[in-house]
């Protein structure tokens, strides 16, 4: 059966490495959890090593991380749906915000729940995904501002995750003048510029970061290790915090190409064939994991000798070439994975997750 394994020493690793940077810096973060799925197990690995500030997409991963630790910050990092405004305010500290409505709503539901709900108004800086629109922030904050039971707890601003837009010094130097121009207007203090995520730790490295940034959100640098300007593992970090096991449930050397009449096959696809390939064998072997579990792009085969071939619903082919491995049925393939994949891997309830 397949498996997802979590090596816990890697995880550590890289949470050390990022802890003494942002230390250094004088930068609070928090680590996203949302590629967790709420899976309970690899959630608690996290508060082991010290996690005090979670950051999701979802109420129910908010909840989960609750039920293990109360007391941790929990942060909700899309604008709520006016339907979930209840749930926010039971599960979530702090949530992003872009919209008076809703931050009208979580203030008079806060009141009912006797919170004080804290806030992030987040600004729109190119990768069009949320965010109040410059021009339009100074009336917008005025009209937050003396909401009761909400505290504004900081700007932020998301980068690279819809458009593939960087963060730049220019960008985090604007975001900080927002930060200035509302604090001299009215005459207020804001914590947090939350202008920090992933994609924002090569600017760290460098010493490229405005000092005002003081904030950070992290999931793929800890998981991952990834550069994401040069699409490559940080110097000393790991990238296979995750490795995915499947295994071999059948193995025979078949022809390189099908016969008969072609149509589309059950993604909706019609594959074709390099010309070289007709008359030719190879070992071709299917691994118990299909589109259901994860999309075949997102999985990395460690063995050069291996090619993915296609997937169904629930198996993935291989072909083996010649099999110099010698693979037999019931043996295990090795998978890295990218984020994707480890998502898709953790949206299944058909992969078992384990720790090592």
């Amino acid at each position: 059966m397949a498996y997802l394994k979590l090596y816990k020493n890697k995880l550590q690793h890289n949470y050390q490495m990022l802890a003494g940077w942002f230390a250094t810096q004088g930068i609070e973060w928090g680590v996203v959890s949302k590629l967790l799925c709420g899976n309970k197990t690899y959630l608690q690995e996290l508060l082991n090593l010290g996690v005090k500030e979670f950051h999701d997409t979802r109420i129910s991963n908010l909840k989960a991380i609750k039920q293990l630790n109360a007391d941790v910050q929990t942060v909700y990092i899309k604008p709520p749906a006016k339907r979930s405004i209840a749930n926010v305010i039971k599960y979530a500290d702090v949530s992003f915000n872009t919209d008076y409505s809703t931050i009208k709503m979580l203030s008079d539901e806060a009141g009912r729940q006797h919170k004080i709900h804290k806030i992030i108004v987040m600004i729109e800086m190119g990768d069009l995904r949320e965010g109040v629109v410059g021009d339009q922030l100074m009336d917008f904050y005025a009209k937050i501002l003396h909401l009761p039971n909400i505290s504004i707890v900081g700007l932020g601003t998301n980068l690279n995750c819809l458009n593939g837009i960087m963060p730049s010094e220019d960008k985090l130097i604007q975001l900080c003048l927002y930060k200035q121009l509302i604090e001299a207007k009215f005459n207020i203090h804001i914590p947090w510029v939350s202008g920090g995520t992933s994609v924002t730790v090569p600017l760290l490295l460098k010493k490229q970061l405005p000092k005002q940034v003081n904030h950070f959100r992290v999931g793929e640098v800890l998981f991952f290790g990834l550069d994401l300007f040069r699409n490559k593992t940080i110097e000393g970090m790991y990238d296979d915090v995750f490795e995915l096991y499947g295994e071999i449930i059948e193995l025979y050397e078949k022809p390189k190409v099908p016969n008969g009449e072609q149509g589309f096959n059950v993604a909706g696809g019609k594959p074709s064939y390099p010309t070289e390939d007709y008359g030719k064998k190879s070992y071709r072997a299917i691994v118990d994991i299909g589109l259901l579990d994860c999309n075949p792009k997102y999985l990395i085969l460690e063995d050069d000798d291996m090619d993915i071939i296609e997937a169904s619903s629930d198996m993935l082919v291989l072909d083996f070439h010649q099999n110099k491995q010698n693979y037999k049925v019931g043996d295990l393939v090795k998978f890295k994975l990218k984020y994707m994949g480890v998502l898709g891997i953790m949206n299944s309830n058909y992969v078992d997750k384990v720790v090592v």
